[in-house]
Protein backbone atom coordinates (compact mmCIF):
# COMPACT_ATOMS: atom_id res chain seq x y z
CA UNK A 1 0.00 0.00 0.00
CA UNK A 2 1.26 3.45 -0.91
CA UNK A 3 0.56 6.92 0.41
CA UNK A 4 1.41 10.52 -0.42
CA UNK A 5 4.74 10.08 1.35
CA UNK A 6 5.72 7.57 -1.35
CA UNK A 7 4.62 10.03 -4.03
CA UNK A 8 6.75 12.76 -2.46
CA UNK A 9 9.82 10.51 -2.20
CA UNK A 10 9.56 9.48 -5.84
CA UNK A 11 8.82 12.85 -7.43
CA UNK A 12 11.55 14.67 -5.50
CA UNK A 13 14.00 12.42 -7.39
CA UNK A 14 12.58 13.25 -10.81
CA UNK A 15 14.58 16.13 -12.34
CA UNK A 16 12.72 19.36 -13.00
CA UNK A 17 9.71 18.45 -10.88
CA UNK A 18 7.98 21.38 -9.25
CA UNK A 19 5.20 21.11 -6.68
CA UNK A 20 2.28 23.49 -6.74
CA UNK A 21 -1.46 23.82 -6.53
CA UNK A 22 -3.82 23.66 -9.49
CA UNK A 23 -7.59 23.86 -9.06
CA UNK A 24 -6.94 23.75 -5.29
CA UNK A 25 -5.30 20.34 -5.69
CA UNK A 26 -1.72 19.43 -4.87
CA UNK A 27 0.03 19.02 -8.23
CA UNK A 28 3.47 18.05 -9.51
CA UNK A 29 4.70 19.42 -12.83
CA UNK A 30 7.68 19.11 -15.13
CA UNK A 31 8.34 21.56 -17.93
CA UNK A 32 5.35 23.57 -16.69
CA UNK A 33 2.96 20.68 -17.34
CA UNK A 34 1.15 18.68 -14.67
CA UNK A 35 1.91 14.98 -14.64
CA UNK A 36 0.39 13.92 -11.30
CA UNK A 37 -2.08 15.51 -8.90
CA UNK A 38 -4.28 14.64 -5.96
CA UNK A 39 -7.78 14.16 -7.36
CA UNK A 40 -10.65 14.02 -4.84
CA UNK A 41 -14.08 13.29 -6.26
CA UNK A 42 -16.36 16.22 -6.99
CA UNK A 43 -20.06 16.17 -6.12
CA UNK A 44 -20.79 15.40 -9.78
CA UNK A 45 -18.30 12.50 -9.73
CA UNK A 46 -19.93 11.07 -6.60
CA UNK A 47 -23.38 11.38 -8.15
CA UNK A 48 -22.23 9.39 -11.19
CA UNK A 49 -21.27 6.47 -8.93
CA UNK A 50 -24.96 6.12 -8.09
CA UNK A 51 -25.50 3.19 -5.72
CA UNK A 52 -21.93 1.98 -6.23
CA UNK A 53 -19.50 2.99 -3.49
CA UNK A 54 -16.72 5.20 -4.86
CA UNK A 55 -13.11 4.24 -4.15
CA UNK A 56 -12.05 5.43 -0.70
CA UNK A 57 -8.89 7.14 0.45
CA UNK A 58 -6.44 9.31 -1.46
CA UNK A 59 -6.81 9.27 -5.24
CA UNK A 60 -4.12 10.40 -7.66
CA UNK A 61 -4.47 11.34 -11.31
CA UNK A 62 -1.51 10.54 -13.55
CA UNK A 63 -1.05 11.46 -17.19
CA UNK A 64 -0.29 8.78 -19.74
CA UNK A 65 1.12 9.11 -23.25
CA UNK A 66 -2.19 8.86 -25.13
CA UNK A 67 -5.61 7.20 -25.07
CA UNK A 68 -4.22 3.88 -26.31
CA UNK A 69 -1.74 3.87 -23.43
CA UNK A 70 -4.59 4.71 -21.06
CA UNK A 71 -6.54 1.65 -22.18
CA UNK A 72 -3.43 -0.53 -21.87
CA UNK A 73 -2.67 0.73 -18.36
CA UNK A 74 -6.25 0.26 -17.24
CA UNK A 75 -6.35 -3.28 -18.62
CA UNK A 76 -3.02 -4.25 -17.08
CA UNK A 77 -3.40 -2.51 -13.72
CA UNK A 78 -7.07 -2.70 -12.72
CA UNK A 79 -6.15 -5.05 -9.86
CA UNK A 80 -3.58 -2.51 -8.67
CA UNK A 81 -6.15 0.22 -8.04
CA UNK A 82 -5.99 1.94 -11.44
CA UNK A 83 -9.33 3.13 -12.82
CA UNK A 84 -11.07 5.99 -14.60
CA UNK A 85 -14.31 7.95 -14.29
CA UNK A 86 -16.55 9.61 -16.89
CA UNK A 87 -14.94 13.01 -16.20
CA UNK A 88 -11.71 11.60 -17.68
CA UNK A 89 -13.30 10.22 -20.88
CA UNK A 90 -11.23 11.37 -23.84
CA UNK A 91 -8.41 12.58 -21.56
CA UNK A 92 -5.10 10.73 -21.41
CA UNK A 93 -4.90 10.23 -17.66
CA UNK A 94 -5.76 7.49 -15.17
CA UNK A 95 -6.73 7.50 -11.52
CA UNK A 96 -5.05 5.44 -8.82
CA UNK A 97 -6.28 4.42 -5.37
CA UNK A 98 -3.25 4.82 -3.15
CA UNK A 99 -4.65 2.28 -0.67
CA UNK A 100 -4.56 -0.45 -3.34
CA UNK A 101 -1.35 0.22 -5.25
CA UNK A 102 2.04 -1.15 -4.20
CA UNK A 103 4.97 1.21 -3.83
CA UNK A 104 6.81 -0.41 -6.75
CA UNK A 105 3.88 -0.13 -9.15
CA UNK A 106 3.23 3.46 -8.06
CA UNK A 107 6.88 4.41 -8.59
CA UNK A 108 6.80 2.96 -12.09
CA UNK A 109 3.57 4.82 -12.89
CA UNK A 110 4.93 8.11 -11.53
CA UNK A 111 8.10 7.83 -13.62
CA UNK A 112 6.04 6.96 -16.71
CA UNK A 113 3.80 10.00 -16.10
CA UNK A 114 6.87 12.23 -15.62
CA UNK A 115 8.34 10.94 -18.90
CA UNK A 116 5.27 12.18 -20.81
CA UNK A 117 6.27 15.84 -20.20
CA UNK A 118 9.95 15.70 -19.22
CA UNK A 119 12.37 17.33 -21.67
CA UNK A 120 13.92 14.64 -23.90
CA UNK A 121 17.53 15.14 -22.75
CA UNK A 122 16.56 15.23 -19.07
CA UNK A 123 14.53 12.03 -19.50
CA UNK A 124 17.36 10.32 -21.36
CA UNK A 125 19.89 11.23 -18.65
CA UNK A 126 17.54 10.12 -15.87
CA UNK A 127 16.80 6.79 -17.50
CA UNK A 128 20.50 6.12 -18.10
CA UNK A 129 21.36 6.88 -14.45
CA UNK A 130 18.36 4.91 -13.11
CA UNK A 131 19.31 1.92 -15.26
CA UNK A 132 22.92 2.06 -14.06
CA UNK A 133 21.79 2.30 -10.43
CA UNK A 134 19.92 -1.01 -10.80
CA UNK A 135 23.11 -2.89 -11.80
Amino acid sequence: MADLGVVERVVVGLPGTEEGVRYRMRTWKVGGKAYVWVRPFSKADLKRFGDEAPPAGEILALVVEDLAEKEAVLAARVGDGFFTIPHFDGFSAVLVELEKVSEGVLKEALVDAWLVHAPAEVAKDYLAKDYLAKD
